[in-house]
């Protein structure tokens, strides 16, 4: 059936439809109030199509479209089609990630919060997104300092004894019998209500609870209880003058921001909660050719927001653009209202030209043909003879010395080089020693690539101090190569002898060779988080090894550690003497009597599994 004949039988319904080729692979899904006029404007010879479309009319063999009951589900089947198919000439966003929330469980007697990344109709209240995550982990943990909520998720309709938590003043106990009072619970819902508007910046209000409650427990003589409240309120005052508060009078909205190059586009994303910046997200489109901006702004909307996510009362856009359908769409899926629109005043411009600069800045960040700006800046952070494009980072993982592994991550060209990792197992080190640990792994890391200028990283980063830092570069003396060497320290609770003392430990600090003062690392800067995701992942990978080579331990029989017994011999002892207790408790000669055994082998099972006990 040719093109023609088959558009003659598309009705005139809304719904979707999908191009294919002659591989019948999908080239394009589009969606229509009017399948047949929508159809039929592609295949017309006066119609009007740009460059991009053109070419893919020329590619198309065949269609097939799907009937709906409104362009609304119209509208919802297009974006699932688009995310599980990416057809070629569709605007794909390539972002499957579920972003992460703070969730305070109202629906619980006892509520908890913990950190969701899926949003489910449960009674329970959600906070974010928190775009990067490292915002909402710093609040977690102050919350977690601060306000003595429950964070286990154990079942608390049976009491059990409560965990130390509870002895440091940091939660309440409800596990605990005695705990579970009805003034108890009161108590406990007035630090879950303070914990909720401290989420959501409602500085006056809870300010002013948290006063009344210590004024009101003085006069009742319970000093200690008040000074817990006092020691609160510094330090919700000081948490709240590092917020981002930018906006309070706009509450909840998002604020897209786009910059379009010859073929890219960049869409930035700022997220406002309660008028504080909770997070921001950057997308680099590619490949979009001549497509007209308005139609990138649909498709980013259409399949941004169609994963699971809380959506905010108003939607900031780029530009001005009619979206009645996809604001019905948004509406339904919130359960109230969502506007779409573009900016009524003038702080709304303001942020739109914060999220429209931040789209430029991006989008010279993901250009191929820039160096990336935030390696100068690193470059220039860390004094480094050149800009480090590969960067390398190296970590140990082990047990009390046991199953001590090493792992050696790549970072090049903006991405992770997995086909660049390596592992090693721990060979010359007995016992708890990282520092000879990163020895032994960067030794024999850089003996192996040596002779590959090409596979040489710019950067080492070494997980530690200054003593892990000297120990790899203890190994490298030998090699004589241009690779340049940090480690990158994690930050500890800052304790009251280093504040005396000077010396911060509660950031990330960067020690560097002939140099005594560390480097500390600012939280919010981009140079930071770029070096921190790399130490992560190097620790991901050396902890992920680790924990392989311990299970696999774990599930091993201690006689497949004896030498001079294998499969063979293994079964017939298990099989004979039905465990390995049985095999302990036997002698030297009922071992020795069984088929293909003898005595010096018996002797030696013997002595590796020792006495029964």
């Amino acid at each position: 059936m040719d093109l023609q004949k088959k558009l003659a039988q598309v009705p005139s319904s809304p719904g979707i439809y999908i191009m294919k080729d002659a591989r019948e692979k999908v080239l394009y899904v589009g969606k229509a109030l009017n399948l047949k006029n929508r159809l039929r404007s592609y295949f017309q010879k006066s119609a009007s199509v740009d460059a991009r479309k053109s070419k893919m009319i020329g590619e198309v063999r065949t269609f097939e479209f799907i009937v709906t009951k409104n362009e609304l589900e119209a509208l919802v089947l297009e974006a699932n089609f688009i995310k599980r198919v990416k057809p070629r000439y569709n605007i794909i966003l390539r972002d499957d990630k579920n972003y992460p929330y703070l969730k305070l469980a109202l629906n619980e007697e006892w509520p908890r919060l913990e950190v969701a990344r899926r949003i489910t109709k449960d009674g329970a209240l959600y906070f974010g997104p928190y775009v990067p995550a490292g915002i909402m982990w710093e609040m977690l943990k102050f919350i977690r300092r601060n306000f003595p909520i429950r964070i286990c998720r154990y079942n608390l309709d049976k009491p059990f004894r409560p965990c130390v938590r509870y002895q440091m003043g940091k939660c309440l106990a409800p596990c605990a019998e005695s705990l579970r009072m009805p003034s108890d619970r009161d108590k406990y819902m007035e630090i879950v209500n303070e914990v909720r508007s401290f989420i959501q910046g409602e500085k006056k209000e809870l300010l002013s609870n948290l006063q009344a409650r210590m004024q009101k427990l003085s006069d009742e003589l319970q000093f200690e209880e008040a000074a817990r409240i006092r020691d609160r309120l510094k330090a919700l005052e000081k948490a709240w003058e590092s917020q981002r508060v930018i906006a309070p009078e706009l509450g909840d909205a998002d604020v897209i921001g786009i910059y379009r190059g010859e073929q890219e586009v960049s869409v930035f994303i700022l997220f406002i909660r309660n008028g504080m910046v909770t997070g921001q997200k950057d997308f680099f489109l590619r490949k979009v050719g001549h497509i007209r901006i308005e139609e990138v702004v649909i498709s980013f909307i259409e399949q941004f927001y169609s994963k699971e996510m809380l959506l905010p009362p108003r939607i900031i856009l780029p530009l001005k653009i009619k979206l009645s359908t996809q604001q019905k769409w948004l509406s339904k899926k919130r359960g109230d209202t969502v506007e779409l629109d573009y900016v009524k005043n003038e702080l709304e411009a303001r942020l739109l030209k914060m999220a429209d600069d931040n789209a430029f800045y991006s989008f010279g960040r993901h250009k191929e043909t820039k160096i990336d700006e935030t390696l100068l800046k690193i470059k220039d952070l860390l004094s480094l003879k050149k800009v480090p494009s590969r960067i390398g980072a190296l970590d140990v993982s082990n047990i009390s010395g046991s199953e001590a592994v090493g792992a050696l991550i790549i970072h090049e060209n903006g991405k992770f080089a997995k086909d660049d990792y390596r592992l090693f197992r721990i060979k010359t080190v007995k016992g708890i020693d990282d520092f000879a640990m990163i020895g032994e792994v960067a030794g024999r890391y850089l003996n192996n690539i040596s002779d590959d200028e090409s596979k040489l990283p710019k950067l080492l980063i070494i997980d530690g101090g200054r003593g892990q830092l000297e120990s790899a570069l203890d190994a490298m003396k030998p090699f004589d190569l241009t690779v340049e060497v940090a480690a990158l320290a994690k930050a500890k609770e800052r304790r009251s002898t280093e504040k005396l003392s000077g010396v911060r430990t509660d950031v990330d600090r960067i020690y560097l060779p002939g140099k005594r003062a560390p480097i500390y690392l600012e939280p919010l800067l981009e140079t930071t988080h770029l070096l921190q995701k790399i130490r992560d992942e190097a620790h991901r990978f050396a902890i992920t090894y680790h924990k392989k080579l311990r299970s696999k331990r774990i599930l091993e029989s201690p006689l497949e550690r004896i030498k001079g017994i294998g499969k063979t011999r293994r079964l017939a002892l298990l099989r004979h003497f039905g465990s390995i207790d049985a095999i302990r408790k036997a002698s030297v000669d009922e071992i020795a009597s069984l088929k293909g055994m003898n005595r010096k082998v018996a002797k030696v099972v013997k002595e590796s599994l020792g006495p029964y006990r």
